[in-house]
């Protein structure tokens, strides 16, 4: 019985000793989970270790769901960037149209161009940005959140791993103790049942006592073993649910947090990103409405008109030929080829600039001379004389402002290198003046030619004005060039340099049988005016188109000869006159070179009809 209260008294101590302990470690867990409460997942999801598993995954995986999002619309982004630029290059005006630029709406189309350029360049900025900002932030985010995690689940595997050891440690602890426990308990039995059996010896008896006392201190030591372990057991899982797991819980909703705010954060800066570029692209779209808005269809019209005014009146009448009044045996003539064609449409249909410039400058020079006028880069003459009279002073006058623009520049750069020079020569130290010296003779050599070109053209562009008035006839031109107007003839019989650009003040007609630079066809009239009473224009007729009184007769030119045609020449260019193959002519003028010899007849309507023919289509006989 004694033995019996001995084991009762240190059970009952054993299990104080225990519910302190526990009370310890529930204080402790308090003071952890009072400390913590402000982190939810370490202590309402104490027992999800799997699913915060689970989820952590999940949002990492969103996070880089976002990233290809944003990968995809950089793709979207430059491939619409790269469009819109091939799109503009595209569209660009090409040199031939360079021209065209003046018209308000080809201008309003190259700033829509423009513009469209610079909308490009900034889905380019949204595209470049987006890449080197948001999707390296995310990339990177969601690099460091998997490494976090990682090493979260890794201390949360070995938590459970330790607990379970513990767990098993204790489980061992009370089967042994357990066995233990019965075991003494049979000792016990056997040793009251031997001690009340009368027929064992007192050796038997006590031979049952040291059974039973060894089995009662297995007993208490499998006991003290079963309590120790329940202790640490006890102690770790307060440990493991009130510290250690929560804080890894803890940090698995910190890096998920983390990612929900990431994801906040590049989704607002994606849009910051968007419109940060939105007040360029507005001021994009003012300046594409501002395009539309300077297109002004009465100036193209003003510029059409400007463009393509040729400067020639319109043709006269037709004069009405009353044949009962003519000589029969002169050939009537023609005078409907006095009215002008189109400066770009000739006999058998329409040619565009570029050949009819070939066929002027190729098939009829060949016939009637060459070019004696040099040609510019883009295959005009020097003088712009192939063009009409309008557009010819346009050109005169842009060349002119260019000549005057390049001669200030000059100007500047000499006098910049005088000045440089003269501080040379007052200090020595500061350079060699003869290094300028050089320098200097160049820019006063280049200046010198700009000056003799600029002198040249503003004496066409002066010629051109005065011509504008007086291209009447080809004599009123004619006599100008003998009357030392416009040319000066050398003893020899050639012409001087001034005659390879004056005869070409004005354009030829699109009709005309030669682009000869002393073609009487430049620069002529639009009718076949006579002189009064002798069917030509006076040698004295006003050039400047003012009015001219007839009242006294101009001596008319003597015949210098006569002439039979070769060959039948249709007049199709002012100044000229037609003639029938074997006709009879006066030369009152010699082919002065420029392969055109001026003839005179009689008819039976105003006395005499004078003109130009090709000196190639008749032979003369001069008188001696």
């Amino acid at each position: 019985m004694v033995v019996v209260a001995i084991i009762a008294w240190q059970t009952d101590q054993a299990k104080a000793a225990q519910q302190q302990k526990l009370a310890e470690s529930e204080s402790a867990a308090a003071a952890a989970s009072s400390s913590n409460n402000k982190m939810s997942w370490g202590t309402e999801l104490w027992d999800q270790y799997d699913n915060l598993s689970i989820h952590t995954n999940k949002g990492i995986e969103v996070l880089d769901k976002y990233a290809n999002f944003l990968r995809d619309r950089v793709a979207i982004e430059t491939e619409y960037a790269g469009k819109l630029r091939r799109l503009v290059k595209n569209y660009q005006p090409k040199k031939k149209e360079e021209e065209d630029n003046e018209f308000t709406s080809r201008q309003a189309f190259r700033n829509l161009l423009k513009e469209v350029g610079d909308l490009a360049g900034q889905r380019e900025v949204v595209s470049e940005t987006l890449q080197t900002q948001i999707i390296h932030g995310v990339t990177v985010l969601s690099k460091t959140l998997r490494e976090d995690r990682k090493k979260c689940l890794t201390d949360g595997t070995m938590l459970q791993q330790t607990l379970s050891a513990q767990l098993s440690a204790l489980e061992r602890a009370k089967r042994n103790y357990d066995k233990a426990y019965r075991d003494s308990e049979k000792a016990v039995d056997n040793y009251k049942k031997a001690d009340m059996d009368l027929n064992l010896s007192r050796a038997e008896v006590e031979r049952y006592k040291n059974i039973m006392t060894s089995k009662i201190q297995q007993s208490d030591d499998a006991k003290n073993e079963y309590a120790n372990q329940l202790q640490k057991t006890n102690n770790l899982q307060q440990q493991h649910y009130g510290i250690l797991l929560p804080a890894v819980f803890n940090r698995l909703q910190e890096l998920d947090e983390k990612r929900t705010r990431g994801i906040r954060e590049f989704i607002i800066g994606a849009a910051d990103v968007e419109s940060s570029v939105a007040p360029i692209i507005a001021r994009c779209m003012e300046g594409i409405v501002k395009a539309g808005e300077s297109i002004n269809e009465k100036e193209d019209s003003l510029k059409v008109i400007e463009r393509y005014q040729s400067g020639f009146t319109p043709p006269t009448d037709i004069p009405f030929e009353d044949l009962s009044k003519m000589d029969p045996s002169v050939a009537p003539q023609s005078n409907y080829s006095s009215v002008p064609y189109n400066h770009l449409t000739i006999k058998g249909g329409t040619l565009t600039a570029a050949k009819l410039k070939k066929a002027r400058g190729g098939i009829l020079n060949s016939i009637f001379g060459s070019n004696k006028n040099s040609l510019t880069a883009d295959g005009q003459k020097e003088d712009f004389s192939d063009l009409p009279p309008n557009q010819q002073r346009k050109k005169l006058q842009a060349k002119i402002a260019e000549l005057q623009h390049k001669v200030d520049q000059e100007t500047n750069t000499r006098d910049g290198l005088m000045k440089m020079k003269i501080v040379y020569e007052a200090n020595s130290s500061l350079g060699n003046p003869m290094t300028v010296e050089g320098q200097l003779n160049e820019s006063e050599h280049e200046l010198d030619k700009l000056k003799m070109s600029l002198k040249k053209y503003q004496g066409f562009l002066d010629k051109a004005n005065q011509l504008q008035v007086a291209n009447n006839s080809p004599q009123s031109n004619r006599n100008q060039l003998q009357n030392g107007h416009r040319t000066s003839r050398h003893s020899n019989g050639s012409a001087s340099a001034d005659d390879h650009h004056d005869a070409d003040d004005q354009p030829d007609d699109a009709g005309s049988l030669s682009s000869s630079s002393a073609s009487p066809e430049s620069g002529l009239g639009t009718s076949h005016t006579s002189l009064p009473g002798s069917g030509q224009g006076s040698a004295n007729e006003n050039p400047i188109g003012e009015e001219t009184s007839y009242e006294a007769e101009v001596e008319m030119l003597q015949p210098l000869g006569t002439c039979r045609a070769l060959y039948p020449f249709e007049a199709t260019s002012e100044g000229s006159i037609p003639m029938s193959e074997g006709e009879e002519l006066q030369v009152i003028e010699n082919d002065q070179g420029d392969g055109w010899t001026r003839v005179r007849r009689a008819n039976n309507t105003n006395g005499w009809d004078e003109g130009f023919v090709p000196t190639s289509y008749i032979e003369c006989t001069l008188f001696a």
